[in-house]
């Protein structure tokens, strides 16, 4: 008799989850942003919730939560309830730099999130003050290497992305330059177009302005193929370097439990607003490339990166600033 019970109030609960999903959304969707307005982020989160809202027929609205790297966003989107309700940005800081540099984080980047899908990838890049002594990017390696330590690089701050490439950088040629960290890459790379410090380490889109008007050199992106807006200037692919040469990524994910009927259609809807060729031309414009891949693609992509992040931070004994 209560296995009877069991079985009948298994298969209530497995028709209730089947009519929420059938029926979903029935109210306004949260979409937290883990950054400022303004960021690529941003414009990826923002792009996202105006398609989504049309093809869901109810409005993603954004909120946006920055602070901490992303990690106190990335934090409200864990704790979410997990019934489709709040959604959020992922990116490659708050889902492997940060949790790889600060292991007292207060989510698992791993096991409190349910990933949907990886909305577009961005290029990242090496460049120089133009009186730097190097042309391209084989002279660049030369000098490195001929004076260990005598070249620093800026980025957006300590356990930042562009922290992170860079020590990857280093790790993978066998070079040395030191770190300078700054509040954002607003400011570094306002020193290194005055000439304090010679090399940025950066996400494409912030640096983009700057090579285009002749201020900065552009030595080697990241990227799986030449760019067309910088078809001289190589991959680390093709320098022979795989570790360095991943994008950075903007994705979607939910909290952990969200039922997989939801992030099916979550993920339906995305692949869909990235078809409109209205938020391709924005994102494009931005720096951003358009993905759309699957929830399981998107969750690979985030262990790969966390993974390597760990590794990278135990090799170059990387500590957060407290």
């Amino acid at each position: 008799m209560q296995a009877g019970k069991l079985a009948l109030t298994l298969a209530l609960a497995a028709a209730a989850t089947a009519a929420h999903a059938q029926s979903y959304p029935t109210k306004p969707i949260r979409l937290i942003i883990p950054f400022a307005p303004g960021g690529t982020t941003d414009i990826v989160g923002r792009g996202a919730a105006d398609q989504m809202s049309r093809i869901l027929g109810q409005p993603v609205v954004v909120e946006n939560r920055a602070g901490g790297g992303g990690s106190i966003g990335a934090d409200a989107i864990a704790k979410a309830a997990p019934d489709g309700y709040t959604i959020g940005i992922s990116t490659v800081s708050t889902m492997a730099v940060n949790p790889a540099c600060n292991p007292k984080l207060s989510y698992d980047p791993i096991k409190d999130f349910k990933p949907i899908t990886n909305l577009a990838n961005v290029a990242n890049v090496i460049a120089v003050n133009p009186n730097f002594p190097a042309k391209n990017y084989k002279e660049f390696l030369a000098v490195l290497k001929a004076n260990p330590g005598k070249y620093s690089y800026a980025s957006s701050g300590t356990c930042g992305f562009g922290h992170m490439l860079g020590e990857q950088f280093k790790v993978s040629t066998k070079t040395f330059m030191v770190h300078i960290p700054y509040r954002g890459a607003g400011p570094a790379l306002n020193d290194v177009l005055a000439g304090q410090v010679p090399i940025m380490v950066d996400n494409l889109p912030s640096s983009m302005p700057y090579i285009k008007a002749g201020k900065l050199r552009p030595l080697v992106v990241a990227w799986n193929k030449r760019l067309d807006s910088l078809p001289d200037v190589p991959t680390f692919g093709e320098m022979g370097l795989k570790e360095p040469n991943d994008p950075a990524w903007y994705g979607l994910v939910a909290p952990a439990g969200t039922p997989d009927d939801v992030i099916k259609k979550l993920n339906e809807a995305a692949v869909k607003a990235l078809q409109d060729k209205d938020f391709q031309q924005r994102l494009r414009t931005a720096g951003a490339e358009p993905s759309g891949n699957t929830p399981a693609q998107h969750a690979a992509e985030i262990k790969k990166e966390f993974d390597k992040m760990k590794n990278l931070v135990k090799v170059q004994n990387i500590k957060l600033e407290q």
